[in-house]
């Protein structure tokens, strides 16, 4: 099953998200959930970071869930919401 992960920063934190972007990228390229896409969320400027969206591929809502608090992002309190829910991929026509 698909799910997405979408999380909102707290307002002002581009700099904390910067202090944890490597120990981030480095989970994510460690990990075992299999990530479809991830990437950052930005601002209506299109460049100011301001929060993540991620597809990831897992077993369970219970999976998926223990894979974002281990975040290094969460672990330093980044996020002031997250929404995760299942998805049901219909259409993908990169090919």
């Amino acid at each position: 099953m698909h799910y997405v992960i979408h999380c909102l920063d707290h307002a002002g934190a581009v700099q904390k998200r910067l202090e944890h972007y490597e120990a981030h990228k480095a989970y994510l390229g460690a990990a075992k959930m299999k990530t479809v896409i991830s990437g950052p969320l930005l601002a209506d400027d299109e460049e100011t970071m301001i929060g993540s969206c991620f597809v990831v591929e897992a077993g369970s809502l219970a999976e998926v869930e223990a894979f974002n608090k281990a975040d290094p992002f969460y672990k330093a309190g980044l996020w002031a919401t997250i929404s995760i829910r299942p998805f049901n991929k219909r259409v993908d026509n990169r090919s």
